[in-house]
């Protein structure tokens, strides 16, 4: 029986060669796939696209290095332009910090270059589940319990990826997401740095690293009365951070 056509992936990456292979296997793989060579018309293409039916993307794999707008700067437009489609960034630059901030513009995801194949299409898949799992949880009323976290008038809801506070939702990036997961199990407990790149973000550092700061306050954003003056999300001076509910 058929249930219409297979995702829509767009893979926006310069390097020819790269980018054919990258068509060639997704295609082989039953998907659709859309190709742009640059940030400046990779940029335009998607924020013209639908964002309902099946013309609109599924997922994007988007290299970070690209002429004109890179890769970070097309995740932040996209976002504040509140478009959510999932997006795995594909990047030659190895450095924490610049991984971090891939994340921190809006990204779900990272693989660094060179990649497996088949660890890219695992992950894409993992993506495209995540996006399923969220239709569903509008659509049907699911028996099992809810995936969710409640604290202070805030409800985070794993499954949707959403974060529900008194001054509206919040739609979280799989990594804000899977964070917040990791901090509230471990309520009241201090979490270091070096534990969150490692264990939430699967990044291996020999030292540590402030660059996860920039993402922390981000997330004060969304769940702070008062970000600068925070009663949840808090630093642990010289050591990470530390979640009270």
């Amino acid at each position: 029986m058929s249930t219409g056509p297979e995702p829509l992936i767009i893979v926006v990456e310069d390097e020819e060669h790269l980018a054919t292979g990258l068509v060639f296997n997704l295609q082989a793989e039953g998907y659709r796939t859309h190709h742009e060579s640059d940030g400046d018309s990779a940029l335009a293409w998607l924020l013209a696209a639908p964002q309902e039916g099946p013309e609109a993307p599924a997922a994007i794999l988007l290299d970070c290095m690209l002429p004109g707008t890179d890769g970070f700067a097309i995740v932040r437009a996209l976002r504040a332009a509140k478009r959510f489609v999932p997006v795995l960034l594909l990047t030659a630059r190895s450095r924490t910090e610049d991984i971090l901030e891939g994340l921190e513009a809006g990204a779900d995801d990272y693989l660094p270059k060179p990649f497996d194949l088949n660890i890219l299409l695992v992950r894409l898949k993992t993506l495209l589940r995540r996006t399923a799992w969220q239709t569903e949880a509008t659509a049907i009323v699911d028996p099992s319990p809810p995936d969710e976290y409640a604290f202070d008038h805030h409800l985070i809801r794993f499954d949707a990826l959403e974060l529900i506070a008194p001054h509206g939702t919040t739609h979280l990036t799989l990594m804000e997401a899977d964070l917040l997961r990791y901090l509230t199990d471990r309520e009241g407990k201090i979490v270091p740095r070096k534990e969150i790149l490692e264990q939430v973000w699967r990044v291996h550092e020999d030292t540590d690293t402030r660059a996860i700061d920039n993402f922390i306050v981000r997330l004060r954003r969304y769940i702070e009365t008062d970000p600068g003056n925070p009663v949840h999300l808090l630093t642990v001076r010289g050591v990470g951070y530390k979640f009270v509910a």
